[in-house]
């Protein structure tokens, strides 16, 4: 008889603690579904929080490493979806969230199905002792393994999708970085054109420096080409001891109607609000998830920019 376990979560940036249960999940059970609170759940009793998008893409490039199947679902409360948490037999959870676990029994027992069997992870702590939170790691107190030693970081910028590109891209070069996204003022109009774009990059790079020993500044505008208006990001990193590298991504297009109004005095997220109705989209999946039909995300285009930036330090061993 195949056992299916759960295991369930904000997954606020996937920490070590995270990737215990995770694991966990994938020993105890035959095929394991992962439960991620939506947006409005993981909100409560939070000042800060990764929106779902990144969230789900973070957990979708861990789960792609297991050899069992998965399924990611959303939950809205402790208790999940009844239709599939029913089929669940073993429930992975810590100490801290045991209590939630027995409040699940006793709907399942009022309801006549058979209670979960409980798999209890022990916490994974941080070098400070206590308890690997994503909290501290969103604020720049220690990365994802909880380690405080790591390379020290800022982005100017509060913008999540920046700040989780920079993350991904450091991560892959030197193992561990602590990220504090600052917010600056980038010194250049809402919606820069043409050299305002590499300018707001290196302003954002200088000021969020502070007592970093590293900082990232990416900035998005528009070109003129001559197959139409482009957008084009531009990266700056500037360090302690005032080595500044510059790179770009890979530009794209925009359709005649977004780009006649950019031309007019709107901004591209203006632009698409007026034609489409979306607000807030730079935050998420970016114009690009939206024109490429998801194809590609504003994270990914934005990891290519800063590994462009990147490319000096590494080829002349100079990374920091």
């Amino acid at each position: 008889m195949i056992m299916r376990s759960a295991v369930a979560g904000t997954f606020d940036i996937l920490h070590d603690g995270h990737r215990a249960l995770l694991r966990r999940a994938f020993e105890v059970g035959d095929d394991v579904a992962v439960g991620i609170t939506s947006d409005e759940m993981a909100a409560i009793g939070r000042n800060m929080i990764l929106p779902l998008e990144l969230r789900i893409s973070a957990l979708r490039s861990f789960l792609s490493g297991m050899s069992k199947p998965w399924e990611i679902f959303i939950i809205d409360d402790i208790h999940g979806p009844k239709d599939l948490m029913d089929s669940v037999g073993v429930l992975v959870l810590t100490e801290e969230t045991l209590p939630n676990g027995k409040r699940i029994n006793e709907d399942r027992r009022s309801r006549g199905v058979p209670p979960l069997e409980f798999s209890v992870v022990p916490l994974v702590m941080a070098d400070d002792g206590e308890k690997i939170c994503s909290r501290a790691i969103l604020e720049g107190r220690y990365g994802r393994n909880g380690a405080s030693n790591a390379l020290d970081v800022a982005v100017g910028s509060m913008n999540p999708v920046k700040v989780e590109a920079v993350r991904s891209v450091l991560e892959k070069i030197y193992g561990s970085v602590r990220i504090t996204a600052a917010d600056v003022d980038s010194g250049v109009p809402e919606q820069p054109f043409e050299s305002d774009v590499r300018k707001g990059a290196i302003n954002r790079a200088r000021k969020a420096l502070a007592g970093h020993e590293m900082a990232f500044g990416i900035e998005a505008g528009v070109f003129e080409r001559e197959e139409g208006l482009f957008d084009i990001q531009y990266c700056a990193v500037f360090d302690r001891h005032g080595m500044l590298t510059v790179g770009m991504g890979p530009g794209f297009a925009y359709p005649e109607d977004i780009a006649d109004l950019v031309r007019n005095g709107y901004t591209v997220a203006g632009a698409i609000a007026e034609l489409y109705g979306d607000k807030g989209i730079g935050k998420r999946q970016g114009a690009i998830g939206m024109l490429s039909n998801g194809l590609l995300d504003r994270k990914t285009l934005t990891e290519q920019a800063v590994t462009a930036a990147m490319v000096p330090r590494i080829s002349s061993d100079l990374g920091y």
